[in-house]
């Protein structure tokens, strides 16, 4: 587990190399089809290499939820143990990973047509709007939901219009599934934010120097995409979104990429410390892959 442009991916890379795993990615944003660039998706040949389960599930049109990524991880993970394998999961969606081991709340299940007019609601009144009318059915669920987080504010509304019950009302009555395996949890969770920021800046730099305007362009083309669509939410290709819309300046497109790449990897840090049961690393130098190598190597001793 870890922020984005931890090195989450060069750590498995090691990990891969040296011990009998297989690579699950955890991934909310690699799920899609034809996302590549943006999504810092491994390329042909390192998947060659490295072969990855989860990737390219659906298209950018499509929705995929917390509960589908549960039965899909478990049905490979039980597939992997099977051929005598571990699976390693490797990723940054942190609802991905707390759905994993806790089981979720049984929810209201999505209804199109509800979804739809409340994104139609929100082009026109502005999701800031839309968390305000949130604040007011479901103050609890409002109170710790960005006002500009499109897809959880939609959710949230969905839930409460359909069901009269605020999200926490599922929640409370939740019951714990125990996942059915012995787990090691490695969390990178570096100390040095100015280090992560660099790392950040460089890679959506990268992005746009491999062509992730031309990506989004193309996905246009190709699928009737709307910016309510969960793909089209994804940190980079909402702010790409917004520049070939004429919404966002050309020359605020670099800054404002890696602004919410950051915001993003803050969100993702504030989870991992909030989450029990989790040993921390702090940088990714030679000693400290060889430490990790080495619990993982006690790990699988001591599960044998």
């Amino acid at each position: 587990m870890g922020p984005t442009a931890s090195g989450k991916t060069g750590l498995a890379f090691a990990l891969a190399d040296r011990l009998p795993v297989e690579i699950v990615s955890v991934d909310s944003a690699q799920v899609f089809r034809d996302m590549n660039i943006g999504t810092a998706k491994p390329d042909t040949a390192t998947l060659a290499r490295y072969p990855h389960h989860l990737l390219d599930l659906i298209t950018p049109e499509e929705r995929y939820s917390a509960a589908q990524f549960r039965t899909d991880a478990l049905r490979e993970m039980a597939a992997i143990t099977a051929r005598g394998r571990v699976p390693l999961l490797v990723g940054g969606t942190m609802l991905y990973f707390k759905a994993l081991r806790e089981g979720l709340a049984d929810l209201p299940e999505a209804d199109p047509q509800l979804r739809a007019a409340i994104d139609a609601e929100a082009a026109a009144q502005g999701w800031p709007a839309m968390h305000a009318q949130l604040a007011r059915l479901d103050p609890e669920t409002a109170a710790r939901l960005p006002p500009n987080d499109a897809q959880r504010i939609q959710r949230a509304l969905e839930v409460v219009r359909l069901s009269g019950r605020p999200l926490g009302a599922f929640f409370a009555t939740q019951r714990a599934i125990a996942l059915p395996y012995r787990i090691l949890v490695l969390a990178l969770m570096p100390a040095d934010r100015d280090a992560l920021h660099r790392r950040i800046a460089s890679r959506f730099d990268a992005m746009l120097a491999s062509g992730l305007i031309e990506e989004v362009e193309a996905l246009r083309q190709r699928y009737a995409l709307h910016a309510g669509l969960p793909s089209m939410r994804c940190v980079g290709y909402r702010q790409v979104w917004e520049r070939l819309e004429g919404i966002l300046p050309a020359a605020e497109l670099r800054d404002r990429g890696i602004f919410a790449t950051r915001q993003f990897a803050k969100r993702q840090l504030t989870w991992l410390r909030s989450t029990p049961g989790i040993e921390s690393i702090d940088r990714l130098d030679d000693n400290g892959i060889n430490d990790i190598l080495q619990r993982c190597a006690r790990f699988l001793d001591a599960a044998l």
